[in-house]
């Protein structure tokens, strides 16, 4: 649905406050809403790009009962953390609110009171869930229980986090309550829900009809919603942690989180205007005027809330305009994996700032080169290294330093004149005089990855020609062709500061440090071979990016796969039982302490330890295959539990005398088995 708009108002999902930000919200939503914010305003166009925490709903009151601290400490811990990590990434919001704010509250309050003074809402009364023991109906993430589809014993009321199945509270198999632990009974309470049905006539029109352009994955979805028919959806829900339900007879109830989080992009649009009335006017012409191009970007996990929900509340309320476009992308995956915050299985936005200092564009790049944009896609470790050092390094920063190095040994930092052009020149520069127009087309239609392709396309460009005219040996018989070649070399150095601003800005903006050019490069000259006036000075070179060497990334390998341990560690369950053995089967064993004398490797066996032991019948010899596990001299003068009954063997051709007991836990490491206190050698273990 092709049209032209007088402003643009960018949203962008609200990340939830109970954990900070991972690669997957960055590259699912944040790094693309700003590449497309930055990409506007470059042109001279009047946005404002809206961001905020979703700080209310089950998983932070949650997370605040088992750390033992109210709802609003979790979401003030975490809104800090995550703004402070947007601000220094380069996120570049208009404004980063809040859902907690007082704005919010009225906001949200007001838009529900609305509706149900028009009679948009319906109720209902169903059976829920209900804790006897602590006096409250429980959300669905309240109800633990076995999965019934894969049998995971610790699946949540909405969602196994096992095999992705969504749920309902009832279809658990042994539901008890997450805040008791006791089993909880059904129990009648009164909801108000939006019914959806009311609404899929226009809906079926407006997305399958009227704006068939949106990405497949959008529309895929919306259809597939549409076709199996809508259904009332609640709006409020029994807890004591978000916006109270501003009606009477509501008492212990609150707005539902889909419902309340929507609003906060009104809620914060309209602190933005309050904050700064001059820059952004008044909030209304950002959502009710149909001259404003509303654009939601999310992951796919929020299409159908901003593609059927959202924007029935919208027209229920009648008031506001509806979104243009929807850019939802999958999912990113890390290193194999899917991306968990429970897990722990996730690169953090936060720690990678402080373990990458200064190197925010290179995370940028990778993740908008491997946007999910169409299919889910995997960030590997090897893979960041690779496109920093092969492309970011040895094409984008080799070419722009030669260029200045160059300039600076031939022609004492300042910009040559150009001369008479050969054929190749021309070619080069009809080349990369239609990166404008390509970038524009990319960009509007939201296909980042391809916009950012054709702006690495003109460092490659670059890059090529300064290898075929080899300006460093035309220097020694030919000055005025080398000006010729250094002049198209830094107009192209200027264009990639222009073409590169909405994707990699920390780079951008050095560039214009290094060509001497502080005033802001406009858009419209991206594509001129002029920026740069002969005689203009140019600062002395800098390395636009580092090389990340192997340590660096083995190090971030090895971080994963310690989380991977530490939570394998912690949802260990221990092996079943044996099967029962009679008493006189037991007392058979003789398991027996004794002191270890010496301890020693043994030749060409990784994993054997040969013990000297002092068992106060004269000694004894026992190998253990716990080498990988221990090193001798720690374990020499210890107490050790042993079976001095187990028949000798042979290995390795030295006759091992019992065997020392020892634990294994369930990563696979071992932990001998030692008495609690100081025992007689000989000792029997009974």
């Amino acid at each position: 649905m092709s049209k032209e708009y007088a402003r643009t108002l960018i949203t962008s999902a609200l990340p939830y406050a109970n954990g900070p930000v991972h690669i997957g919200h960055l590259a699912g939503v944040y790094v693309p809403a700003d590449i497309y914010a930055r990409y506007l305003r470059l042109k001279g166009e009047e946005v404002l790009f809206i961001g905020g925490s979703d700080e209310h709903g089950v998983p932070i009151a949650l997370k605040a009962k088992a750390e033992g601290i109210s709802p609003q400490e979790v979401v003030d811990r975490y809104h800090t953390i995550i703004k402070k990590s947007f601000e220094d990434f380069g996120i570049t919001f208009d404004i980063y609110s809040r859902t907690s704010s007082a704005i919010h509250h009225k906001t949200a309050a007001d838009f529900f009171r609305k509706l149900y003074d028009k009679g948009e809402f319906i109720e209902k009364t169903s059976e829920q869930y209900y804790d006897e023991e602590a006096k409250q109906f429980l959300a669905d993430r309240y109800i633990t229980g076995t999965c019934p589809h894969c049998g995971n014993e610790r699946a949540y009321g909405d969602q196994c986090e096992a095999c992705g199945t969504s749920l309902s509270p009832l279809d658990l198999i042994n539901p008890k309550s997450a805040v008791s632990g006791s089993i909880p009974v059904l129990k009648e309470t009164k909801h108000w829900y939006l019914p959806l049905d009311k609404h899929e006539a226009w809906l079926k029109k407006w997305i399958l009809e009227d704006h068939k352009e949106w990405k497949s994955n959008v529309y895929g979805q919306c259809k597939s919603w549409l076709d199996m028919g809508l259904q009332p959806r609640a709006v409020s829900r029994d807890l004591d942690w978000g916006i109270s339900v501003p009606v009477e007879g509501a008492e212990g109830k609150v707005l539902y989180v889909w419902f309340d989080a929507p609003i906060g992009y009104i809620s914060n649009t309209i602190e933005a205007c309050s904050n700064n009335p001059v820059k952004y006017g008044d909030w209304e012409k950002w959502w009710k005027d149909e001259s404003t191009k509303l654009v939601h970007f999310i992951g796919k996990d929020n299409i159908v809330f901003h593609c059927i929900v959202f924007p029935s509340m919208l027209k229920a309320d009648g008031s506001y305009i509806l979104p243009d476009n929807v850019p939802a992308n999958e999912f990113l995956n890390l290193e194999g994996d899917k991306i968990s915050t429970s897990r722990n299985w996730a690169v953090w936005l936060h720690e990678y700032l402080e373990e990458f200092p200064g190197k925010q564009d290179v995370l940028r790049y990778v993740l908008t080169a491997n946007a999910p944009e169409t299919k889910d896609n995997d960030f590997t470790w090897k893979d960041f290294q690779a496109r920093n050092n092969n492309e970011l390094v040895a094409i984008f920063g080799n070419f722009v330093n030669r260029a200045l190095v160059l300039t600076h040994k031939y022609f004492d930092g300042k910009t040559p004149a150009r001369g008479e052009l050969t054929e190749y020149d021309r070619q080069t520069l009809a080349e990369f005089s239609q990166v404008k127009k390509e970038l524009e087309n990319y960009l509007d239609h939201y296909r980042f990855r391809d916009a950012l392709k054709e702006a690495m396309n003109l460092a490659r460009i670059g890059n090529k020609y300064l290898a075929d005219t080899e300006p460093w040996k035309t220097a020694k018989t030919d000055m005025e062709r080398t000006a010729t070649v250094l002049n198209i070399a830094l107009q192209i150095t200027a264009n990639l500061a222009i073409a590169f601003e909405p994707f990699l800005p920390f780079t951008s903006n050095k560039i214009k440090q290094l060509i001497n050019k502080k005033e802001e490069l406009k858009w419209n000259e991206l594509g001129s071979v002029d920026i740069l006036e002969a005689g203009h000075l140019i600062n002395p070179p800098e390395l636009l990016f580092e090389k990340i060497e192997d340590e660096a990334i083995e190090k971030q390998v090895q971080k994963l796969q310690d989380s991977k341990k530490a939570n394998e560690l912690k949802e260990h369950k221990a092996a079943p039982v044996k099967t029962d053995i009679a008493f006189d089967d037991f007392t058979k064993l003789d398991i027996r302490v004794g002191k270890v004398l010496e301890c020693t490797k043994v030749p060409k066996a990784d994993k054997l330890l040969q013990f000297k032991i002092d068992d106060g019948l004269g000694g004894r010899t026992i190998l253990s295959g716990i080498a990988q596990h221990y090193q001798p001299e720690e374990l020499v003068g210890k107490n050790v539990c042993f079976i001095a009954n187990l028949a000798p063997r042979k290995i390795k051709g030295i006759e091992s005398q019992g065997m020392i007991l020892s634990a294994e836990n369930a990563d696979g490491t071992l932990a001998i088995v030692h008495p609690a206190r100081e025992v007689q050698p000989g000792s029997e273990v009974k």
